[in-house]
């Protein structure tokens, strides 16, 4: 796995062996990012954004954002295999002085002492079986993290049929193999 652009292109990032993390693949980092650059319905970019990447894995989303601009990136990641490569990640590309990582589960972000953030993207990558994420978009709106001019990202199974239309602004769905990717607005 390879960061796509930006000033870190080309550099290796570290995978987990196990097979308990599913990292995000190349193809569907990169379309992302497409979108973000080019979509006229997409208006957040990611050049000196905030990020909060959430369920994180070995960090390959929030690294990119990093190696195309962002401001700062926090992680969050509980698991201990995902979470030592992530650490690892993060130093071997000495990008200790733009980023946090929180060991912590992204359903406990009341216990993180974000609510003087404002976050332009918010890229949720639970795993597929997760079924608790309305209760965490739920959260992010109460912390007040977010405002009408932050994105969301959500990364789902294509088969997952969660209902986002319901109670976010689904700006966007594309789906890539097994992945469905909402851009949403709260």
């Amino acid at each position: 796995m390879r960061i796509i652009a930006g000033e870190l292109k080309g550099k290796k990032l570290l995978i987990p062996l196990d097979k308990s993390t599913r990292p995000l693949k190349d193809v569907v980092r990169e379309s992302i990012f497409n979108i973000l650059d080019h979509s006229s319905k997409v208006s957040t970019k990611v050049n000196n954004s905030k990020v909060l990447d959430l369920f994180s894995g070995t960090g390959s989303f929030g690294i990119e954002c990093l190696s195309r601009g962002a401001k700062n990136v926090i992680f969050f990641e509980n698991y201990f295999n995902s979470l030592k490569i992530l650490k690892q990640n993060i130093f071997k590309l000495k990008l200790e002085n733009k980023s946090s990582i929180y060991n912590f589960s992204a359903y406990n972000l009341e216990n993180s002492n974000l609510e003087t953030e404002i976050f332009d993207i918010i890229f949720l990558d639970p795993p597929f079986r997760d079924i608790e994420i309305k209760k965490l978009i739920d959260q992010i709106k109460k912390l007040k993290i977010v405002d009408v001019n932050s994105l969301l990202i959500i990364h789902r199974n294509k088969k997952s049929n969660d209902g986002f239309s319901k109670y976010l602004n689904v700006i966007e769905e594309k789906n890539y193999g097994l992945s469905k990717i909402f851009f949403c607005k709260f």
